[in-house]
């Protein structure tokens, strides 16, 4: 099976999340989505970071009606801080079957250089990228890169940061979530403060 790994916070998982989730399972090659929620980094200051399991709670909400897109909280059992070649490593010895591919936006592909054994993940993994807003140029390293995708995905720019300002501000943000996840955060008070 072909497993593309969406990380985030989704603090809170959107509707643009879901449509590029969804869009590269239909249109990618790749059979199974799964949103790997990141972990609050005990190294960092909390801010407006919900818990754990609240995130992954809404993940779960708002993939249960997409068969291909699965919630995934393999990195909350994972020595702290992680990194993501780690969590490729763990996934590939627990699922030696599957393979596993990155998914990213173009903005962090220019980063990628930064990343922890950025080269081993390139060679052993291939990455998909979807489109965002930027004036940057791609990196030359990664131009042409056999395991790089550029996928024509469609260009979302909802962010979770504009969501949870406006719920704080008393906005109605209700359709850049899914129904559940609206729910869930009106029902637990959430962002208010």
């Amino acid at each position: 099976m072909k497993v593309g790994l969406y990380f985030g916070t989704f603090n809170p998982i959107h509707t643009g999340h879901l449509i590029i989730a969804n869009h590269m399972a239909e249109y990618s090659g790749l059979d199974q989505i799964w949103m790997v929620v990141t972990p609050h980094n005990p190294l960092k200051k909390k801010s407006t970071l919900l818990e754990d399991h609240h995130r992954l709670q809404m993940v779960f909400l708002a993939t249960e009606d997409y068969p291909k897109l699965k919630p995934s909280d393999v990195e909350f059992r994972l020595p702290q801080p992680n990194y993501t070649v780690n969590t490729l490593a763990h996934l590939q010895e627990k699922f030696p079957t599957h393979e596993f591919s990155l998914i990213m936006g173009e903005d962090n592909l220019n980063s990628l250089h930064k990343w922890k054994n950025y080269d081993v993940l390139l060679q052993n993994h291939h990455i998909y990228v979807y489109p965002r807003i930027s004036t940057d140029t791609l990196n030359p390293e990664f131009e042409n890169h056999p395991h790089i995708h550029m996928i024509d995905a469609p260009v979302v720019e909802i962010s979770s940061t504009f969501i949870r300002n406006g719920v704080k501000e008393g906005k109605n943000v209700q359709p850049l979530l899914p129904h559940k996840v609206w729910q869930y955060i009106e029902h637990n008070l959430f962002y208010k403060k």
